[in-house]
């Protein structure tokens, strides 16, 4: 092979992508990857490579040493590291969690630091030092000290109660109780004071307070029960075992005492689902998995008492590791906002350079030769000029507002409360609100392009429910009484006469309870008996009832079925079974448990019945049960015709059947199984070749349905969702049928959408990439291809991908290590330019092939990607961002969402049974699905449209304020001389204009909640960035220089060879000053009343209000009593009584603002009359619109033979615990406590494999 073909060979190229199987693991390394040889290589060559492997692993990995009981073991000096300069610190993390940021020494300096580092902020701090050099500035230090204290005081404020808040809930966790060995016996600790290498005692229902080793428990064979909720988002219960050794010695309390157990393993990193370490004690050594280790967050469930030896603890626990540095995120608005600060700036630099430019020519031509401007000093007029651009940055800085981030601040604290405040998005049936855990994305809410969704707890309920089934033939479920005549309304089957039936469970088939006692069908007893016998649920007795812990909820719900209808399953030992039928008990010898995989897709179970016959029972999904069906199956048919119209509803489905085996043919067949089941090598495929031996000639008894329970409200806001233009992308670790009937299941997909696979997408993207590569070249430099679409105009058309064909079709595959080692290290500067040359293309088509995936997928209008990982889920959103420049939403409810809700611009968690990782790791949350559409469609829009005009009326307000001093220079000689008052300036943005602009950023809607959901369309514009953006900020910068221009120019005519009615001129500066003063805060507070669209009465007493507190403190400002006070502060003395009791200045008032109102209000009428939007229609005629319109679903359009719409039975897609039931290492004789150990089921294994 070429050195050029050999560099190029870094994706695997020849392995078909399997939809069934997760691709790898997020966490597998390049050495896990790698061809595991011939499958022929001698056993002792093998054993003799795994055992140097493993030597040559555990020198490189296993540096983390732990020893039992011995706390200075941790703190020799190899083991510290150096923290600064001399100080050193243990390697080993104390257990106490730091999540706060500051302390009382650290939150003053710390927090200044902080707010210092926002560019504005230092600029006014800048501001504030140059105001106190007497030489150049013309405005008091009060002017910007008491605005830049008010917005430091505010931030500092938020991030203090927010430090607080995180102060009381590590104080919380850090002081909670644990029992630890110290001075040989058991004490109860805080959990800040474990330590490595302590033994500590768990108990039933307590959290795990670190990652320990277990050492010993009270049940049989040291097992533990524990709910991983909090790590992986499953409920169900997962088991872990203790050594032999250590269960066998470890129990009591002085031994525990004496244990001195030495732990070499690997470091701390964020693998939760593996570890590799060695426990060398007695002499000996024993290897340890994940299988033995407790992780922090875990809860003990079933398990009386258990003892475990502390590995990490702290911050170097895995689920620490797994927090990850949460991304700072930042709106679009945000970026958008900085850019136009920046474009002020760079204003208000030219500003100042050109009125310094001006103030030395005037002072060259006029300023030298009149003597009466002489000040004392001699300076040339480039030095004056010099020191006035430094006075104009001080005089025109609130171009640049300071406090607008402040401002901004509060509207999104106060639009995060009323998310927080929303009733209707309370779920009441778990006493859970919506929460908004960041303030800084709220008006992000309204810009969503693509919606990124879990499935399991997020679309659905994770909860089975069994609805239908077909047995001989025959479906039942459907609304029937006893006489088999179908009913409309019908009540619900009564089964008090059944005493062990569940009061939840809802039946409406009469006929089938009708079937069952008269016995007239054996069929139908022998299906639920099937059902009550074929399964690996353990079941235990609670006050009398009984509770089942299934492996899925798909296995639980049937065994729950066949429990209503009389088919009991009561309990097991290691070898029995014992269920009651029909009042009867009965137990039954099990020979043999065959187990299920993902390659099987099928369990099996071969009894021996009380009269001495052999049976075997075998459930699986159709594909594989048709496969081994007897040729004589009379209702093979029937039953295919039921699956269809299973499918057709969306229901999981799922074969069940039965054999008779002969006596010697069992016995023949189990001198196979025991040797199999003893195999040293390969003991799982020569399991699944014996179990393919007796599964065959099997005879058909029916097919089950089960409604994977879609959330209240799923189809109607995906509908509502689609209407305001967003697209929705389920990501899942499910199968891909499941997912697919979940996508029919909430009208994602219908039956008119037409469905592109891998495969297809493969193809597609094959052509495409040929396609490019013919037309590029040196033409392509010249005219770069327009883009062309994937598939023809018109049409619905969907996208299902595995993460096996996710990986192929983005060449993510990972590298093989053999492959690297082929590679011949380039000598020659040739070999090395070829070698650079061959990565970067390869690059480059990666790149290529990954940008065309995302113009294909989004012109498909929904996207279902199943069996992915979570790190193909967030690369999936990344995707979407990098190359589309869209906002993304992520929404999912587990541990194996978080990568994905850290990724999209913004996360929201579902907060329900399975977990508060995603939660955690989120920026909203709430319960249900269906409020999503609300916190878009009204929180997001409304903090849209108020942020905008909240930030252009900002603009606007502050530009027409500033640049009468621009205009005012002209006539003063550049002088820096201000137009206003000192005191003016220094409250304008802090009383005078600053609460009604923030009551409209909080308060302001342009239509109702309820018209907002009913018309999705009016989303749109946060989408296109319509009501923010430079043109809209140009605008505002162009309305603020024409106001500017009118109150400056109106009075200055007006004031020019003016005599007042007392004969005396009014045209001095300080009337002048309070003349533009009180018309600008007139205007620029009617303006705010023209941009609101709901009024309150907060709104109206906030506008005459702030008018009303302007001439109040200017009365106060100017009276003589402040002035004998403070005359260098306070030189109006009398100004405004003076001026504002002449007719003549208030006529120029109102000239002034009508002149600066009227064009506007004009312009307001002609656009909503002859151009107006999709929201002043509504307006127009919401008297005429009623309550929201019922959504209508669509119905069902059945099809047979849909066969590619069946989702199977949710089957484990790994080996299950059959072979620890068989064993009888997890049965007790009082009970059998296994609750849920067989953890690895498909409707849960989508959570593992994502974890």
């Amino acid at each position: 092979m070429s050195t050029e073909r050999d560099s190029e060979t870094t994706f695997e190229e020849d392995s078909q992508p399997n939809d069934e199987v997760v691709p790898y693991s997020d966490d597998e390394t390049e050495d896990e990857l790698e061809d595991q040889g011939p499958a022929l290589e001698p056993e002792q060559n093998r054993v003799n490579k795994e055992a140097e492997e493993t030597r040559d692993t555990i020198k490189k990995d296993c540096t983390w040493q732990v020893k039992a009981n011995d706390r200075q073991f941790h703190e020799q000096p190899q083991f510290m590291n150096t923290k600064f300069f001399c100080i050193k610190e243990s390697k080993y993390a104390n257990n106490a969690i730091k999540t706060y940021k500051y302390n009382v020494l650290t939150f003053l300096p710390m927090n200044l630091f902080e707010q210092f580092k926002r560019a504005a902020n230092f600029y006014f701090l800048i501001l504030l030092i140059l105001q106190a050099i007497p030489q150049i500035s013309t405005l008091a230090w009060y002017t910007t000290l008491v605005p830049l204290l008010l917005v430091l005081g505010i931030t500092a404020i938020k991030d203090l109660v927010d430090d607080v808040a995180r102060h009381k809930m590590d104080k919380e966790i850090n002081n909670r109780t644990c029992e630890v060995i110290k001075d040989n016996r058991f004490k109860a600790t805080k959990w800040k004071d474990i330590q490595v290498g302590d033994v500590i005692r768990l108990r039933k229902n307590d959290f795990v307070p670190a990652d320990v080793l277990l050492l010993s428990s009270s049940e049989p064979n040291s097992l533990c029960y524990v709910e991983t909720a909090v790590l992986d988002g499953e409920t169900n219960l997962k088991f872990k075992m203790a050594l032999e050794i250590t269960d066998q010695h470890l129990q009591r309390e002085d031994t525990l005492a004496r244990f001195d157990g030495f732990i070499e393993c690997e470091e701390p990193n964020n693998r939760l689902d593996k570890f590799t370490g060695t426990l060398f004690w007695r002499n000996s050594s024993f290897p340890l998995d994940a299988d033995k280790i407790l992780l922090r967050g875990c809860v003990i469930r079933n398990t009386d008492v258990c003892h475990g030896l502390v590995i990490f603890a702290g911050a170097d626990t895995k689920i620490m590791k797994n927090s990850g540095k949460t991304r700072f995120k930042r709106t679009k608005i945000d970026y958008l906002m900085n850019y136009m600060v920046y474009t002020i700036f760079v204003v208000l630099i030219l500003l100042s350079a050109g009125l310094a430019i001006g103030h030395a020519y005037w002072e060259a031509q006029i300023g030298n030769y009149s003597w009466y401007l002489y000040d004392g000093e001699n300076a040339t007029p480039s030095y004056r000029g010099f020191l006035n651009f430094w006075g104009y940055i001080i005089v025109l800085n609130t171009m640049v507002p300071i406090s607008l981030y402040v401002s901004v601040e509060i509207i999104r604290l106060g639009q995060s409360h009323f998310i927080n405040w929303d009733l209707q998005m309370y779920y009441s049936e778990k006493d859970t609100p919506a929460k908004a855990r960041t303030t800084t994305l709220n008006e992000q809410l309204g810009q969503i392009h693509y919606i990124f969704s879990d499935k399991t707890g997020t679309l659905t309920q994770n909860i089975m429910t069994f609805k239908k089934c077909c047995i001989n033939g025959q479906i039942y479920g459907d609304h029937r009484d006893a006489s088999q005549h179908s009913h409309s309304k019908i009540e619900q089957v009564d089964f008090s006469w059944n005493t062990y039936a569940d009061d939840k469970f809802v039946f409406y088939d009469h006929y089938l309870i009708e079937q069952i006692h008269s016995g007239k069908e054996p069929e139908v007893r022998q299906f639920f008996f099937l059902l009550a016998v074929c399964h690996t649920v353990m079941v235990e007795r609670t006050d009398g009832q009984l509770n089942y812990q299934a492996a899925s909820p798909d296995e639980g719900a049937l065994v729950n079925a066949a429990r209503n209808f009389g088919f009991t399953f009561l309990a097991r030992t290691q070898n029995t079974i014992t269920i009651s039928e029909l009042g009867t008990e009965r137990t039954y010898n099990v020979l043999a448990i065959l187990d299920f995989n993902s390659d099987r897709k099928r369990m099996s179970i071969i009894i021996r019945t009380p009269e001495g016959s052999i049976r075997l029972y075998c459930k699986g999904a159709d594909t594989v049960i048709y496969e081994r069906l007897h040729r004589v199956n009379p209702t093979k048919q029937e039953t295919q015709d039921s699956l269809d119209i299973f499918a057709s509803e969306t229901l999981r489905t799922l074969c069940l059947c039965y054999k008779e085996i002969e006596e010697k043919e069992f016995a023949e067949w189990n001198k196979k199984f025991m040797a199999a089941s003893v195999a040293s090598a390969n003991r799982d495929e020569a399991l699944d070749k014996v179990y393919e031996e007796i599964e065959k000639d099997l005879i058909l008894l029916g097919a089950t349905a089960i409604e994977d329970k879609l959330q209240d409200g799923v189809p109607e806001t995906i509908s509502k969702l689609a209407k305001a233009d967003i697209k929705i992308w389920v990501l899942t670790g499910d199968k891909k049928e499941t997912a697919e009937n979940i996508g029919f299941a909430c009208e994602l997909l219908t039956e008119e959408t037409t469905i592109c696979y891998g495969e297809d997408i493969n193809s597609l993207l094959h052509t495409r990439m040929e396609n490019q590569r013919n037309r590029g070249g040196v033409y392509a430099k010249f005219a770069p291809p327009e883009p062309e679409p994937f598939f023809p105009p018109g049409g619905n058309r969907a996208l299902i991908i595995t993460g096996s064909w996710l990986n192929e079709i983005l060449l993510e595959k990972k590298t093989k290590k053999t492959n690297i080692l082929k590679l011949k290290f380039p000598k020659t500067e040739e070999e090395r330019r070829m070698r650079t040359q061959s990565k970067r293309r390869l690059e480059a088509k990666k790149e290529q092939r990954q940008k065309n995936f995302v113009d294909l997928a989004c012109e498909c209008s929904a996207v279902i990607c199943c069996r992915v990982t979570p790190k193909q889920k967030a690369m999936v959103v990344d995707l979407v961002k990098r190359y589309k420049k869209a906002i993304t939403l992520a929404i999912g409810d587990g541990a194996n969402d978080v990568n994905m809700i850290k990724t999209a611009h913004i996360g929201v968690g579902i907060s329900g049974q399975e977990g508060m990782q995603a939660v955690m790791s989120s920026d909203y949350s709430f319960a249900q699905f269906r409020y999503l559409q609300r916190l878009l469609l009204v929180h997001g829009r409304w903090s849209y449209i108020r942020m905008c005009k909240f930030l252009r009326y900002f603009f606007y307000k502050n530009f027409a304020f500033t640049l009468v001093h621009f205009w005012y220079s002209f006539f003063n000689g550049y002088s820096a001389q201000t137009a206003y008052e000192d005191w003016f300036i220094t409250l304008y943005n802090v009383l005078y204009s600053s609460l009604p602009v923030l009551l409209m950023g909080l308060l302001d809607q342009d239509v109702s909640d309820k018209l907002s959901l009913r018309f999705p369309g009016l989303y749109v514009v946060g989408q296109r960035d319509l009501l923010f953006n430079y043109k809209r900020f140009f605008v505002s910068l162009l309305h603020g220089v024409l106001t500017s221009l009118v109150l400056f120019f109106i009075p200055l005519g007006a004031y020019l060879q003016t005599v007042g009615q007392d004969g005396e001129a009014p045209s001095d500066y300080q009337s002048f000053a309070v003349t533009v003063a009180t018309a600008l805060i007139i205007t620029v507070n009617f303006q705010i009343g023209l941009d609101t669209s709901y009024w309150t009465f907060v709104n109206a007493f906030s506008i005459f209000g702030s008018i009303a507190l302007y001439f109040g403190i200017m009365f106060d400002f100017h009276s003589a009593g402040i002035h004998v006070l403070f005359p260098s502060a306070f030189q109006f003395t009398g100004t405004a009584s003076n001026a504002l009791r002449q007719p003549y200045i208030w006529l120029t008032i109102i000239l002034t603002v009508a002149v600066c109102l009227l064009p506007v209000v004009a312009i307001r009428f002609l656009s909503m009359t002859i151009w107006p939007s999709e929201s002043d229609k509504i307006q127009k005629h919401r008297k005429r619109l009623k309550a929201e319109e019922q959504w209508q679903r669509r119905q069902n359009v059945f099809r047979r033979g849909a066969s590619s719409r069946r989702s199977a039975y949710a089957f484990s897609h790994q080996r299950g615990y059959a072979d620890l039931i068989s064993s009888g290492r997890s049965i007790r004789k009082k009970r059998a406590p296994l609750d849920a150990i067989i953890a690895d089921g498909t409707a849960e294994y989508r959570r593992t494999v994502e974890s």
